[in-house]
């Protein structure tokens, strides 16, 4: 099975990866454009999701509250963090745009501990990750830090030229405090759109080992291994981290064959 899920170039669902067509336990993401007035609805009877409001503007009711005008971005390129709601598993939640949007959801299996909350902007944790042409621009929008039960969610900025999720670093072994097992979506931009960026995903014994060049909306799933991503000169990427597994801990192995560029660039 390819690692990588094509966009679809037109429909309200963009891309989608479940459990059940990853072939794995907890990560499900979709991503979905709008036009002014369209609707989705969002409903989990078992797990916690998470709404990013990636572009435009909308309105959500979810158990029993409402939310209008969210939305801070005309592109997800702008320096600027997007509104989030969580919602918990049990509860049926409408998203409708007020105008165009893009809106993505990621969920993970949960047991309803946890209410409804708007996570806004000012909230997120934002920071520059890297050195030199390994510089990425970081936000936090639901990290271990936070309230969730599986779910871990970030946004990455990588400029033009630059690598990002590099050097290769890994998170499929349960060995706490030094790695965690975590199953992984990216979702990716371009800008222009008509770019394209290049990710790897691949183990230290090479029995998975796909390289992948990615379009704008692609999904790049990560069950395992290394998973570095690379930018040709003159198209920005951007792409939207979900993670989760059986520890709600973001601990990760950087492939030894690379570590020395940490090294490097720590003098």
């Amino acid at each position: 099975m390819t690692l990588l899920v094509k966009a679809a170039r037109e429909g309200q669902t963009i891309a989608r990866v479940t459990p059940s067509t990853a072939g794995w336990q907890y990560v499900g993401f979709a991503a979905y454009r709008l036009s002014e007035g369209d609707v989705v609805y969002v409903y989990e009877k078992e797990r916690e999701s998470c709404i990013v409001v990636l572009t435009g503007t909308v309105d959500i009711e979810a158990g029993g509250e409402h939310w209008s005008g969210l939305g801070s971005r005309d592109s997800v390129f702008e320096d600027a963090a997007p509104y989030a709601l969580y919602v918990p598993p049990g509860v049926k939640t409408t998203v409708r745009a007020t105008r165009s949007a893009e809106v993505g959801v990621a969920s993970a299996p949960a047991k309803g501990t946890l209410p409804v909350r708007l996570i806004e902007p000012a909230q997120m944790k934002r920071s520059t990750r890297g050195k030199s042409l390994n510089t990425r621009y970081i936000c936090d929008i639901l990290p271990q830090t936070e309230p969730a039960e599986s779910l871990l969610v970030v946004e990455v900025r990588t400029p033009s030229g630059h690598s990002s999720s590099y050097p290769p670093h890994k998170h499929d072994a349960d060995r706490l405090p030094q790695e965690s097992a975590l199953e992984e979506t990216y979702y990716h931009r371009l800008s222009p759109p008509q770019g394209f960026a290049f990710q790897r995903v691949y183990t230290d014994a090479r029995d998975l080992d796909e390289t992948m060049a990615v379009e704008d909306h692609d999904i790049v799933m990560v069950p395992r291994g290394y998973h570095p991503v690379v930018v040709p000169y003159g198209y920005d990427s951007y792409y939207l981290n979900v993670m989760a597994g059986k520890c709600r801990e973001w601990h990760f192995h950087n492939d030894p064959a690379h570590a020395w560029i940490i090294e490097r660039d720590a003098r």
